[in-house]
């Protein structure tokens, strides 16, 4: 009877195992397919999770990182609501007279103010507030935006691997294993800089001739007024108050013991009532209900149902197969392990999305760690997930987020970004970002 009775749990084990990878595999090759929106999928995916008993409804509250949902609803509502005094166009303005319009030193600075832009707020939004500035400059100057518009693309993955806050592999990351924004800071930038830097030389190189304006075209930029970009100044104050507030809440997270989603939600209270203050009862909700409608909550239910859908692979065993796999391919030992989550991030995360493989990869890298020796061995593992997701959504227009709505934006405007001539640059540029990241980790920890 005892015996039967294991056999049957073996084989619900088993059931669950086949139905949970089913799910899983069947999400992704519709995620790659982008034949059906993607937060769709994620949630569909996670609620067959339920419906055929790989998880129960109360386990799903478990697999979800609410550290995370908050990090981005409130980041999402602070850049919201700080975009609408016009303080990005203002510094991009500001920033072609500080270049006095040489489009060399225009290239040089964009790609600067989209890797910095990209370390504090999010790829996305980045892309979002960069793009429509740099079109409208490089008009003026009647030069193709080609070059500075992919230039951006690279700048804006490479300066968000720098922190906690500036790409979302990072953000799933550092909730994971509750690291500090100072951790990402300390480890990353000087990786982030010698290649930001690298990858400015070698487009400024390449497209040397083509970097040519004429005086009349340059003068007409200096006339512009930056300061007319500026919609609402007591705005641009209290974003600014609050936006330097939250940064520093990040900095000092760890010594106060809260959570980064904690503050940035906290700073996005703060800054809605600043910004309602004093406003009439309708015009108060009016505001409120237009920053709440500007965040993205396609990729808020994504991330959801995906931390479900993963969650189901980690309740199952199967990550944890995986992740024995992983180590016996390596013999267990660390510097091959750090490597092959290098380049196995770069390659897959430049062909799929970086979130859904970073996600998928953090329990199967947890389910290793007692085996290497602990959390802190293990780290020169993480940092490599953290570079190879991150300067692998560099490999393809579809590696990241930020690419696909560079793209759209660029198509718009009557400059396609084609997916092959992307490449010509984009496979170069990744496999030489991540050639250096490799040197920098083995010179870092081994």
């Amino acid at each position: 009877m005892h015996m039967l009775q294991m056999l049957q749990e073996y084989m619900q084990q088993d059931t669950e195992k086949f139905l949970a990878a089913t799910i899983f595999v069947v999400c992704y090759i519709a995620l790659f397919s982008e034949k059906v929106n993607r937060a769709v999928i994620a949630m569909l995916g996670a609620l067959v999770m339920v419906f055929t008993g790989v998880l129960s409804k109360t386990s799903v509250l478990e697999g979800i990182d609410f550290n995370t949902l908050s990090l981005l609803i409130g980041m999402m509502i602070i850049v919201g609501t700080a975009e609408r005094s016009g303080m990005f166009e203002y510094t991009a303005i500001f920033g072609a007279k500080l270049v006095r319009a040489n489009p060399r030193g225009l290239l040089i600075m964009l790609a600067v103010a989209t890797a910095l832009f990209s370390a504090f707020l999010d790829n996305v939004t980045t892309i979002l507030l960069i793009a429509p500035v740099t079109i409208q400059i490089t008009k003026k100057l009647k030069l193709d935006p080609y070059p500075y518009l992919i230039l951006e693309i690279f700048a804006s993955n490479i300066g968000g691997t720098a922190t906690l806050i500036g790409d979302p592999p990072n953000i799933l990351i550092g909730s994971a294993l509750e690291l500090s924004f100072m951790d990402f800071v300390k480890e990353l930038t000087p990786i982030v800089v010698v290649c930001l830097a690298s990858i400015i030389l070698w487009f400024e190189w390449g497209w040397r001739k083509e970097l040519c304006a004429d005086i009349e075209n340059r003068k007409e930029i200096m006339q512009m007024n930056e300061k007319e970009a500026i919609r609402n100044h007591g705005l641009l104050r209290k974003s600014l108050l609050v936006l330097i507030a939250v940064i520093l809440g990040f900095v000092m997270a760890e010594e106060v013991g809260i959570s980064n989603g904690t503050i940035a939600l906290f700073g996005a209270a703060v800054l809605m009532l600043l910004y309602t203050a004093g406003s009439k009862q309708s015009s108060r909700d009016q505001k409120v209900a237009q920053i709440l409608a500007g965040i993205d909550w396609t990729t808020i239910f994504f991330f959801t149902g995906l931390f479900i859908i993963v969650y189901g692979l980690e309740e199952t065993g199967i990550l944890g197969i995986m992740g024995q796999k992983f180590l016996e391919l390596t013999n267990a030992e660390l510097p091959k392990i750090t490597i092959l989550t290098l380049w196995s991030s770069a390659v897959l995360s430049s062909i799929v999305d970086n979130i859904p493989f970073v996600a998928t990869m953090i329990p199967m890298l947890k389910s290793m760690e007692e085996t290497i020796g602990g959390r802190e061995i293990m780290m020169p593992a993480w940092w490599a997930l953290s570079l190879g997701a991150c300067f692998g959504g560099n490999g393809t227009i579809i590696g990241a987020s930020a690419n696909v709505i560079m793209a759209g934006i660029a198509a718009r405007d009557g400059h396609p970004i084609r997916f092959l001539a992307f490449m010509k640059w984009s496979v170069p540029i990744m496999l030489f970002t991540v050639a250096l990241a490799t040197v920098w980790l083995k010179i870092q920890y081994f």
